[in-house]
C-alpha cells in the first residue's frame, strides 16, 4: 500500500555484536489470562462469521473462553475496517500484507512473520489489505 511503511524496520536486522538479553522468569510479567483450561484448536473446524467492512469482508473463526478471545480472521482483497478499534491486541500476520492504520494518520504495513501489540483503550487502529492477509488474534 502507497504511503505506508515497514512496522520496526529494523528489527530483524542484526546488530554487530549485540549479545542477547538474559531475563529471568521473574522479571518478566505475565498476562493474565484466567479460566482457561488447556485447549487445541483445529481452525478449519471453527465455522466464520462474516463481518463486513467499509470495503472487504472479514471472516473470523473465533474462540471465547474464559477471559480471552482468540482468532484466526480472513480480509478478503480490498478490506477496509468500518471502524477504528480501541481494543487491546496482539495480532500476527500469517499470509499477505495489512496495513495497520492508526487514527492518527500512521501507517504500518505488516508483511506475514511481523506482529503488533496494543493496549485496550490504547491507540484507535483499522485493519486495511490491498490483496487480502490472514492473521492470528488474541485480544
Amino acid at each position: 500500500m502507497k504511503g505506508a511503511r515497514l512496522l520496526w524496520p529494523e528489527a530483524g536486522k542484526r546488530i554487530k555484536d549485540q549479545k542477547p538479553k538474559t531475563r529471568s522468569r521473574e522479571e518478566i510479567t505475565a498476562m493474565q489470562i484466567q479460566n482457561v483450561p488447556f485447549g487445541v484448536t483445529e481452525w478449519e473446524r471453527v465455522f466464520p462469521t462474516v463481518y463486513p467492512g467499509e470495503a472487504g469482508v472479514a471472516l473470523w473463526r473465533t474462540v471465547e473462553v474464559g477471559n480471552i478471545r482468540v482468532r484466526m480472521v480472513e480480509y478478503t482483497a480490498g478490506y477496509i475496517a468500518d471502524h477504528w478499534c480501541s481494543r487491546g491486541h496482539v495480532l500476527l500476520v500469517l499470509e499477505g500484507n495489512l496495513v495497520m492504520e492508526l487514527q492518527s494518520g500512521e501507517k504500518y504495513t505488516m508483511p506475514p512473520g511481523t506482529s503488533f501489540q496494543v493496549a485496550d483503550d490504547g491507540i484507535p487502529h483499522r485493519a486495511v489489505t490491498q490483496n487480502g492477509a490472514k492473521v492470528f488474534i488474541v485480544d
